[in-house]
């Protein structure tokens, strides 16, 4: 991670943070802001942080939860005394970035020594040209379609990335580890654990970890060769490489491989891929405008008639059909 001045560095004092929250965010992303400094000042007994919530307009924004969350209308940050600017977001981000919400956004950002961007939050501070040469992530859903739409940020598929004065992540648990490294930063290892032990989080991962889709954490443990064979099916959906060759990566033989996938997952890892391959294709069926040819090349089907075959199979109807159900 490139780093350069930002709160991200040794410093005592309080930081006074903002945080901008658009509609369709999920309720974990800002839990994951806001809860580690509440956690904070309360572990240590005095206040570390202090936030301020902003809103596009001066009507509340409603999570994908349905709960509403009023704030400030993001205008007002531009007299406020804050230290960062946070933007959470999600869903329907194209529509949200109003010429007036990036104007407003570039305004506050003149103010303020560092600017966040959590899960599609990343999305809106590129928008707003503000992660121009930059390194940067998001949730790994839109990390393909955020790296061909912003041409001049790096992106990456880190949990959590720092670079510059900008730091972005990719979704709500790498917002809290991203939260605990800044609290590690400021104020100690020390006080960083016991906010980590108060929401029973363990293991805190590193911001250059990367994200995953399958989530196969707990499979490091028990079974290893699994978990790294399926970090290669995640990073190879649009050219899926075939069982024999993922064996010979993780070091076992094709058999072997077979019988570890069935112990630990109850499948085949050919019938795992395919799944995952599928899952990510019906996603991008759901949340994007991709043509089904696209869709299909980027999950690995060179063949429009396979995919569209396997689709149906999987999930009893066609792209379009689904995408009419909406």
């Amino acid at each position: 991670m490139k780093t350069s001045k930002n709160i991200f560095t040794p410093d005592p004092r309080a930081l006074a943070i903002g945080v901008l929250v658009l509609d369709a965010c999920n309720t974990l992303s800002l839990a994951a802001i806001l809860d580690p400094m509440r956690a904070a000042n309360r572990r240590a007994d005095k206040t570390l942080f202090t936030w301020k919530l902003f809103t596009p307009t001066q009507m509340p924004v409603q999570l994908t939860s349905g709960i509403p969350v009023a704030g400030l209308p993001l205008a007002r940050a531009q007299a406020e005394p804050l230290d960062a600017l946070f933007v959470v977001a999600g869903f329907a981000l194209e529509e949200q970035c109003t010429p007036a919400l990036l104007t407003q956004l570039r305004q506050a950002a003149a103010r303020v020594q560092t600017l966040g961007g959590v899960d599609g939050g990343s999305w809106v501070l590129a928008r707003a040209g503000l992660l121009d040469g930059l390194d940067a992530t998001t949730h790994w859903e839109d990390l393909e379609r955020f790296a061909n739409r912003f041409a001049a940020v790096n992106a990456l598929r880190d949990r959590y990335v720092i670079s510059g004065r900008a730091v972005t992540t990719g979704g709500a648990s790498p917002a809290l580890d991203m939260m605990l490294h800044l609290i590690r930063v400021r104020h100690g290892e020390a006080l960083a654990m016991r906010v980590a032990s108060a929401f029973i989080y363990d293991p805190v991962h590193a911001g250059d970890s990367p994200q995953s889709l399958a989530s196969p954490a707990r499979l490091r443990a028990r079974a290893p060769k699994v978990a790294r064979a399926i970090r290669i099916m995640e990073s190879r959906l649009d050219e899926p490489p075939g069982i024999r060759e993922i064996a010979a990566q993780v070091g076992l033989s094709t058999r072997h491989l077979e019988t570890s996938f069935r112990a630990a997952l109850g499948s085949t890892p050919g019938a795992f891929f395919l799944n995952l391959r599928l899952s990510e294709a019906r996603r991008l069926a759901l949340d994007t405008a991709l043509p089904v040819q696209e869709i299909a090349l980027a999950t690995g089907f060179n063949a429009q008639a396979t995919f569209a075959r396997a689709f149906k199979q999987a999930y009893g109807q066609s792209v379009s059909r689904l995408r009419a159900a909406r």
